[in-house]
């Protein structure tokens, strides 16, 4: 099970008899496998890795440091189950370090984050800090690394 999973972890659109064939397995238990994986939610979903850059479509990621103040009997989850059902939030991880959750969200400009952070997240009950980076470039992502474009070499002549 954990071989045909790592290999659709690196390639979603393995087909069943593909993997069979790596593996050496049976076509039909590969599929057994894979179904019962996504019935189990150990398989969340099926996803691409896009490079937006080379789409011309504008968006900008930030990284949010939050500090949260933790609820008791609750911990951090009442407030991490809050955060996360926001559609712009990407990804949202409990950290160790001086801040208590690390979020992840893509906008359509700085504006749109900062309006995030100041009008949601901010004025969460238990929310004590914030502290907001953006992506400058991706550089490599969930394994992939991105093409990066290569600078043209300027030559100087001197005469």
């Amino acid at each position: 099970m954990d071989e045909i999973l790592k290999l659709l972890e690196k390639d979603a659109r393995l087909t069943a008899a593909q993997i069979a064939a790596m593996l050496g397995m049976d076509v039909k238990d590969v599929e057994a496998a894979i179904a019962k994986a996504e019935a189990d939610g150990i398989i969340l979903k099926y996803t691409a890795l896009v490079d937006w850059d080379k789409t011309g479509e504008e968006s900008v990621t930030a990284l949010i440091e939050v500090k949260i103040a933790p609820q008791r009997g609750e911990g951090f989850d009442r407030i991490a189950q809050r955060i996360y059902q926001y559609d712009e939030v990407d990804s949202l991880y409990l950290m160790s370090g001086d801040f208590d959750l690390a979020v992840y969200i893509t906008g359509k400009s700085m504006k749109d984050v900062a309006q995030f952070v100041f009008a949601r997240l901010a004025p969460i009950e238990g929310v004590t800090a914030t502290a907001t980076h953006f992506m400058l470039k991706k550089y490599k992502e969930k394994g992939c690394v991105y093409r990066i474009q290569e600078e043209q070499e300027e030559r100087v002549l001197f005469v």
